[in-house]
């Protein structure tokens, strides 16, 4: 039996590999677009500067991962004690983070007002009404303000989304199980507390775990990944079409060439997925096509450490839609990780774009990074001009989980049932961060197994 994998992002690669450690006679091929695997997991090294181009960690909360890097001999690296403080910058300064009941009480990120709005969270009845926005959830339960300032930049941080057409249910599903099973948030996060001291597991409603890369950089799981596969994977391979033969798939390539498959599994956006099954089953097609991908820039700026009188002992910070600015937020990457500056160097990760402003982030190179400069010569007081400067655009970039998306996957995985042998997978469909994928692949290569 001959599978193509289509697809070499880090689910695709992570899905030939659970494949191939059972079954290594398998006749598998990986189709890689680009010139090199790796999705949107690329590491850049510019004069002693690791520049993630995307992805720039994982966290060490779930075992597949960590399981996954243990196999491939590598060693994973966890982030600096210092970048658990993160920042929102609010009312023209950079606010720390609470990190305790304690300290929440006593921030001023919140007004005396906001912060009692929250501590009258156990009284809001629960929600009946089915899946909601995550800006209804949050202000529902904890208030307008808690809103604005704390979950509307963490849900850019992580989606670069908009909590006005979030779904609560896929993108925070434990928050959304919380309320479902405790009444409250904070009734069910003393009940988690309760259950951690019995069973000495730590629970929570967020996600937990420490931010985790390599030391040089998460372009480190890629080249394991295609080191172990070879020949196996083929770059350059951009697929066009496929379609269904009597017993096989037909594979349709940029260069004119066909491909032949028993099996096919699509691994890529889903608006490529769509394009490429179009011949195959329209309906697909067109629910494939219904998920968003806002584009997304990052944009690396290098200095020298004494041309930033900030402090920079934390993970950084992010910025509030509601305080107007033109950026989601900054990671001082180099206070998070080791090796990502030379000595003496500070190397700052900004992004811009998202659900809100995708169109920003398309704007030219010399422009983002004006935007980014003028940004932070607000928020930070930087005036220097950087040493080293790179931007990295995103077009169409991360999927957005909007309200009814469990039911768009639902419908796409009943249609994919409908063809024997042909799957999709990769962060539009199960959770969009570097876990969800190579779970997902780990559950993905156990069915495959039991079908063949």
């Amino acid at each position: 039996m001959r599978l193509v994998i289509i697809g070499g992002g880090i689910s695709g690669l992570s899905l030939a590999y659970f494949l191939l450690e059972q079954r290594p006679a398998l006749d598998i091929l990986v189709l890689e677009s680009e010139q090199k695997a790796g999705g949107k997991i690329w590491t850049d090294k510019i004069d002693g500067f690791l520049c993630e181009w995307g992805v720039n960690g994982f966290l060490d909360n779930r075992p597949k991962t960590l399981e996954l890097v243990s196999k491939l001999g590598l060693t994973p690296l966890r982030s600096n004690d210092n970048a658990r403080k993160r920042f929102i910058f609010s009312n023209g300064r950079l606010n720390l983070l609470p990190e305790s009941p304690t300290a929440f009480l006593a921030s001023n990120l919140l007004s005396v007002r906001g912060r009692l709005r929250i501590l009258w969270e156990p009284f809001v009845p629960k929600w009946q009404g089915g899946d909601e926005t995550l800006a209804h959830f949050a202000t529902r339960r904890l208030g307008r303000e808690a809103y604005e300032k704390l979950i509307d930049p963490m849900a850019s941080g992580i989606f670069a989304g908009d909590p006005e057409t979030m779904s609560l249910k896929s993108c925070f599903r434990k928050v959304y199980l919380l309320e479902q099973t405790y009444g409250s948030l904070i009734r069910g996060m003393i009940n988690l507390q309760k259950e951690a001291k019995k069973t000495g597991r730590k629970v929570g409603a967020g996600p937990g775990g420490v931010l985790t890369s390599f030391f040089d950089g998460m372009e480190t799981v890629i080249q394991a990944l295609t080191a172990f596969l070879g020949e196996r994977l083929r770059t350059g391979s951009p697929v066009v079409s496929l379609d269904r033969k009597t017993t096989s798939y037909e594979i349709f390539l940029g260069d004119g060439t066909t491909l032949s498959a028993d099996a096919v599994v699509c691994a890529t956006p889903a608006f490529v997925t769509s394009a490429m099954v179009k011949e195959l089953d329209r309906e697909l097609s067109a629910v494939l096509s219904e998920i968003s991908y806002p584009s997304i820039s990052v944009v690396c700026l290098g200095y020298r450490r004494e041309k930033i009188r900030q402090n920079l002992d934390g993970f950084g910070f992010l910025v509030p839609f509601r305080e107007g600015r033109r950026i989601l937020g900054t990671l001082w990457d180099s206070s998070i990780f080791p090796n990502r500056a030379p000595e003496g160097y500070v190397l700052l990760r900004t992004m811009l774009g998202g659900a809100r402003k995708s169109d920003l982030a398309l704007e030219p190179e010399d422009t983002l990074k004006g935007i980014v400069m003028d940004e932070l010569r607000g928020i930070m007081g930087i005036s220097a001009e950087p040493d080293i400067a790179r931007v990295y655009t995103h077009p169409r970039g991360i999927p957005q989980y909007t309200i009814g998306h469990e039911q768009k996957t639902a419908r796409i995985a009943e249609l994919c049932r409908k063809y024997k042998g042909f799957h999709v997978t990769g962060n539009a469909y199960g959770g969009i961060g570097v876990n969800d994928c190579i779970e997902n692949s780990s559950q993905l290569a156990q069915r495959i197994l039991q079908e063949i």
